[in-house]
């Protein structure tokens, strides 16, 4: 292994200041797309957050801004993950979107259908009764349900949890509702599955194209980054699948939405190797809506070996004082109805965040060997929320254009960065004491500015990733191989 400095990223031309605006894209709900009938032909809109750099006083560009759309995971809403802002001062130094705007880069960050400000639905989530009832009494596949109101089945107890509407509900906003009592699901399905939000990545990809082109002159032919984090990988990946019709449609449209995308990066992202079936009409889970309160925000800075309920004891400074909490307060922000749900008092709600139930597919071996964007992998070696954990990102890196049969000089470049001390709350963390100074040596941390001693943590690294794929498809100035960054934040690359 070598040891390497990290490339000092300044823009070209940087931005005097930054835009932040709201958009609401509206849409018909194709026949056929979500899992229930019920949702077709549907009203809806998407609430996308866009941060962008602005230039004044006369300054010319040489061409418009680079563009990138950011896609967010299975819980928090796209304005939260990519938008933190500083505990206590409310800046913007953890925010991707600001700091890559004041790179002089074009930020998009959507809340896909059912998430944060985006449509939820009166009979989806919307309505508490879709939140979990009790399982049907074993053995299991039995359909003996002994309570009125009905029961459920899950695929996975621990990210869609049975009996939510006994655990979290009763109380608020029930006690008022129902009395005190579970009630029956007005929707008996999943809520989406992964075309659901394909759909939406291809909405949002072409209004990012459109506003770019209307607030800064340059050619025509503009193209996006797209970045998925978490199970935003998935749907970024099966976006991105040339085969898939999404629901019939056709597949030059497909293409057509795939030539739109530049390049492509997966921030600690979901991967199914040997993928899961893509019927449309797989039952699993049984309603629309989980719920999730402090401790399931808080659990996503869990690392390898540290026990539940505990997080913070590995990697000093790993979560940044104040950071948990500003997650679960603007997330709340995105938030309706959850506000007044949850807790044990029906005077104070602890209020509780809505995320839909899916079924995911589209991102594995076939779909990364298709590929045929350069692709940056990013991946925390002590991330506890993927199924295969930390080594998620090497089985990306390894799937990825494997399919394309292109000489070695014609392949796309791909790249691997993994990083230490980081957990699947890479977006957000730090680093805190002796670890963050490089010992004499052995270089400075990726990304700093010149002459910085100490390392910022994780979340600087990824913005620096970022700003330097999307402007210059390198990192750390290579085009593709693999890297480490260690707990110091210096970047060494393996051979």
């Amino acid at each position: 292994m070598s040891e390497q400095e990290g490339p000092t990223l300044v823009p070209i031309v940087a931005p005097p200041n930054v835009e932040r605006k709201d958009y609401w894209l509206p849409f018909e709900v194709p026949p056929g797309l979500m899992p229930d009938p019920y949702f077709d032909e549907r009203e809806a809109t998407l609430h996308v957050q866009r941060i962008r750099p602005v230039y004044g006083g006369g300054t010319s560009l040489p061409a418009p801004p680079p563009v990138v759309v950011l896609i967010h995971g299975r819980t928090v809403p796209g304005p939260v993950v990519f938008d933190l802002r500083e505990p206590g001062t409310g800046g913007g130094a953890l925010s991707v979107q600001e700091v890559l705007a004041r790179a002089g880069i074009d930020t998009f960050a959507p809340s896909l259908l059912g998430y944060g400000k985006s449509t939820r639905f009166d009979k989806g989530l919307d309505d508490p009764g879709n939140a979990s009832l009790r399982p049907y009494s074993p053995p299991p596949g039995s359909t003996d349900c002994p309570y009125p109101e009905g029961c459920d089945r899950t695929l996975l107890p621990g990210i869609n949890p049975l009996d939510q509407q006994g655990t979290m509900l009763l109380v608020n906003p029930f006690a008022e509702l129902t009395g005190g009592v579970r009630r029956k699901h007005s929707i008996e399905s999943r809520f989406a599955r992964t075309d659901v939000w394909v759909r939406d990545i291809d909405q949002v990809i072409n209004k990012a194209i459109g506003l770019n082109k209307e607030n800064y002159a340059g050619p025509d032919e503009r193209k996006v980054t797209l970045v998925g984090y978490s199970v935003g990988g998935e749907h970024v990946g099966r976006t991105l699948y040339a085969n898939n019709p999404l629901g019939g449609h056709q597949l030059e449209q497909r293409a057509a939405i795939i030539d739109k995308v530049s390049r492509v990066v997966f921030v600690n992202s979901l991967f199914r190797p040997q993928g899961l079936p893509e019927d449309p009409n797989l039952g699993l889970p049984t309603f629309p809506l989980t719920l999730n309160d402090r401790l399931g925000s808080d659990v996503n800075w869990r690392m390898l070996g540290e026990p539940l309920g505990c997080e913070g004891t590995s990697c000093s400074g790993h979560i940044i004082p104040g950071t948990q909490e500003q997650v679960w307060c603007q997330t709340l922000e995105q938030e309706t109805l959850g506000l007044g749900w949850g807790g044990d008092d029906a005077r104070y709600p602890t209020g509780l965040n809505r995320a839909p139930t899916f079924s995911g597919y589209g991102w594995n071996n076939a779909v990364a060997g298709q590929l045929s964007k350069p692709t940056l992998v990013i991946q925390g070696l002590k991330d506890t929320g993927l199924p295969a954990g930390p080594d998620t990102g090497g089985a990306i890196y390894a799937a990825l254009h494997k399919g394309l049969h292109l000489p070695p000089e014609s392949m796309p470049n791909k790249v691997l960065v993994q990083v230490e001390c980081a957990s699947h709350a890479l977006v957000w963390e730090g680093c805190a004491g002796d670890r963050c100074r490089p010992a004499p040596g052995t270089g400075t941390p990726y990304g700093g500015p010149p002459g910085r001693a100490t390392w910022a943590g994780p979340h600087a690294t990824l913005k620096a990733a970022l700003i330097e794929w999307i402007t210059s498809e390198t990192f750390n100035d290579a085009r593709s191989g693999s890297f480490i960054i260690d707990q110091s934040g210096v970047v060494s690359q393996e051979h």
